[in-house]
């Protein structure tokens, strides 16, 4: 069995649009009719641009090789044009390329992707879930509004979640780590609060920055929201610092999280031997996908470190994530996105049930991918899947953060 073809789809969710602008799903046919889905995240060229990038990845190191050989083709791919260091937007490619190979290595096998991979460790997923508006929340008012967070986190609570994730410190900029304003310390410190009275302890609080802060100020944020006992601090400084990251895992009593925007063992080992953090989030379309985050995560098992697969992005990710879940032993949770879309793409092969995702023991990812409607869903925008704001934060007020991405309805 030998990789013969390549086509990508490029689909774009329906307003609101949470998970990102577009997805980019590579689809791989083999010589003996096998196909295999993958998911490309958050690439930081276009999506045509990447579509050639992802083209010309697998014409020059996938084509006519048996799917079997991952390790021999990530090598390839990570030594390309002599560099042998990590390439967000190469390995990008890679990442969704490499999930299709494992798709249709489970397809051939009849086997799920986890029992390829050191087998089943865990039989259900805990999920967490980002707190999205309500249809009768307005916007943007939502994004600073502590009460309207509060409604959802319990609605949250109430259908099993028991982690929900939230951002109120304002925008992620262009222009690297910021003081946070005193507005934005004090609405930070209300959701904290407002949410954890909401909740009580039925579930975690997930604070998240989005590495928008300076080493000072995620330090005096970190400090401010203590008292609510977050599990997490997400990404407080801008990732390319480990070694400022440190200093606030060592100055803020709230475990450290981050790699949303790191690939491969090369760039997570730096986080492991700092003590930057001690809960990875590799997002599995970035990361090198599942063979190169199986490494991240036994690499990690030595640090007494934990994974929580990040998703801001469409299903497939999503299941590549619950596949390697699967098959690791320090697993603490994964990113969920139930939207609609999200959930007809892959015709509700993947479930939440009581706020965990049983595990698949359909072949390969486990889904039943449906091309015809992601095809019907182009993506006809200029943005990229997530962009970040020029303008530099205000002092006289609180700053919005919209959510991400959405789709202008």
């Amino acid at each position: 069995m030998k990789l013969a073809d390549l086509d990508i789809i490029i689909t774009a969710p329906p307003a609101p649009g949470w998970g990102g602008r577009y997805w980019i799903i590579p689809k791989v046919t083999t010589d003996t009719g096998v196909v295999g889905y993958g998911e490309c995240y958050a690439s930081s060229v276009g999506p045509e641009a990447m579509k050639a990038v992802i083209t010309d990845v697998f014409a020059r190191h996938m084509a006519g090789e048996n799917p079997e050989n991952i390790e021999l083709m990530f090598r390839r791919v990570y030594s390309s044009g002599f560099t042998q260091r990590p390439d967000l937007t190469v390995i990008g490619a890679w990442s969704g390329l490499e999930m299709a190979c494992w798709d249709i290595l489970g397809k051939d096998r009849d086997r799920p992707v986890h029992a390829l991979i050191g087998g089943r460790t865990n039989d259900r997923i805990r999920a967490y879930t980002y707190l999205y508006p309500r249809p009768t929340h307005a916007l943007p008012d939502f994004w600073s509004s502590p009460d309207m967070a509060a409604e959802v986190a319990l609605d949250m609570v109430d259908q099993g979640y028991t982690a929900v994730k939230f951002d109120p410190a304002g925008p992620y900029t262009i222009r690297g780590g910021h003081m946070p304003s005193m507005h934005d310390l004090s609405l930070s410190v209300e959701f904290c609060k407002q949410i954890r009275a909401a909740v009580a302890d039925r579930a975690d609080l997930l604070f998240g920055t989005h590495g928008q802060f300076s080493t000072g100020g995620a330090i005096r944020l970190g400090q401010a929201i203590a008292p609510y006992s977050p599990l997490w601090y997400e990404e407080p400084i801008p990732p390319d610092n480990v070694a400022e990251m440190a200093k606030v895992a060592g100055a803020v009593p709230i475990p450290i999280a981050t790699g949303e925007r790191l690939t491969t063992k090369a760039e997570f080992a730096s986080v492991l031997r700092s003590g930057a953090a001690t809960i990875l989030q590799p997002a599995l379309g970035r990361s090198g996908g599942i063979w190169e985050t199986k490494k991240i995560a036994a690499m990690a098992e030595v640090y007494n470190a934990q994974i929580a697969p990040h998703l801001y992005a469409g299903p497939v990710e999503w299941a590549a994530n619950i596949q390697l879940a699967a098959s690791i032993p320090n697993i603490l949770m994964a990113e969920t996105i139930e939207t609609p879309f999200h959930m007809a793409l892959i015709k509700n092969s993947l479930t939440v049930e009581g706020g965990y995702i049983p595990v698949p023991t359909a072949p390969g990812l486990g889904i039943d991918f449906d091309e015809d409607l992601a095809r019907a869903h182009p993506y006809t925008g200029d943005g990229l899947h997530l962009q970040m704001q020029e303008d530099a934060i205000g002092y006289h007020g609180v700053n919005s953060f919209a959510g991400g991405a959405p789709v202008k309805a």
